[in-house]
């Protein structure tokens, strides 16, 4: 009797949600789990979370004064913290919260804020050893990233494109990364005005194919984790992916369909492939990000909408802000 594509692939890969919703989390109860400003946007716009929300608020206020900017500066860390919390309750691993994406050029701010993240985690009883900051893959998010590993803070770097991304990733030693996969296959179905690739073809398969193989062969320790998937032949084909984060939509699929799933990626066969290894510094990496014109466009595009969608909680949040007293 066969199993159903969920079942054969948890047993090669960790499955990570890839909502922060509360509800699928607690449905599909995934080894990881993650939150994000478009989470907060809309929680806070229901009202069985309308009492976290004016909490979190009240006591920002109480923290930091009248400055309404540093409130719901404050109030959007306290508010993902307390998702975060919620989310580790019904999950055995870890959760990965979100550092301002503006800040995603400035090294030291990005160091400065994720261990006020982890300082927030620490205060409600979480260790640092469950929480993964997510940062994006520029250059100064990447060095942000090593000094935090060094004193124990774990980064899961996203807004991953191309694989001189990884590289830098890994020589940094970060934990994890999430080379988008999706987004890929946008840029290029744009590019080239095709409807549709095969999967096997599909340029972000080959992308976070491509990384794995490279990681393994070398022995990198970094996690790959495949993320922003359009459909479940990516998936797929990433089956023996160290991770693969995936929506509620496609994990129904995948539990609701039969069938044999084989592995596709597989490390001990990285290890013997011809790969080139690539010595990756500054001017390495600016060399193949300026090369590449994907990788340049979508990096900068989902810096802007992480950026927007954090500019939205903040109008939400000032709004809020008015009717709570002090």
């Amino acid at each position: 009797m066969s199993k159903n594509f969920y079942d054969q692939l948890a047993s090669m890969t960790v499955i990570v949600a890839d909502t922060g919703d509360i509800n699928s989390i607690e449905k599909f109860r995934p080894q990881d789990a993650t939150t994000n400003p478009s989470l907060i946007t809309k929680a806070s716009q229901m009202p069985e979370y309308a009492e976290v929300v004016e909490a979190a608020l009240k006591t920002s206020k109480e923290e930091v004064g009248d400055d309404v900017d540093k409130v719901v500066a404050r109030a959007i860390d306290r508010l993902a913290v307390e998702f975060g919390r919620r989310i580790l309750k019904l999950i055995d691993g870890r959760v990965s919260t979100e550092v301002d994406a503006r800040l995603s050029y400035d090294t030291e701010a990005t160091i400065a804020k994720a261990r006020e993240l982890i300082g927030f985690y620490e205060k409600v009883g979480i260790s640092r050893d469950r929480v993964l900051i997510k940062i994006a893959s520029t250059w100064e998010g990447i060095r942000a990233a090593e000094q935090l590993e060094k004193e124990g803070i774990h980064c899961n770097l996203t807004l991953l494109f191309g694989l001189h991304q990884a590289i830098a990733c890994a020589e940094a030693k970060v934990t994890l990364i999430s080379p988008f996969v999706g987004r890929i296959l946008d840029w290029y179905k744009k590019e080239t005005g095709r409807d549709s690739y095969p999967s096997h073809e599909d340029p972000g398969v080959l992308s976070v194919t491509e990384i794995y193989n490279y990681f393994k062969k070398f022995g990198y320790k970094t996690e790959v984790m495949g993320a922003s998937f359009r459909n479940s032949g990516e998936i797929k084909e990433l089956a023996g992916c160290d991770l693969l984060t995936i929506s509620p939509d496609l994990l129904a699929e995948l539990k609701e369909t039969e069938g044999d799933l084989p592995r596709k990626l597989d490390a001990e066969k990285a290890k013997s492939m011809d790969i080139e290894k690539i010595e990756m510094d500054l001017e390495t990496f600016n060399k193949m990000h300026q090369e590449d014109r994907m990788a340049t466009e979508k990096l900068a595009e989902g810096i802007k909408g992480f950026s927007d969608a954090l500019v939205n909680l903040e109008q939400l949040l000032k709004k809020q802000l008015e009717t709570v007293s002090a």
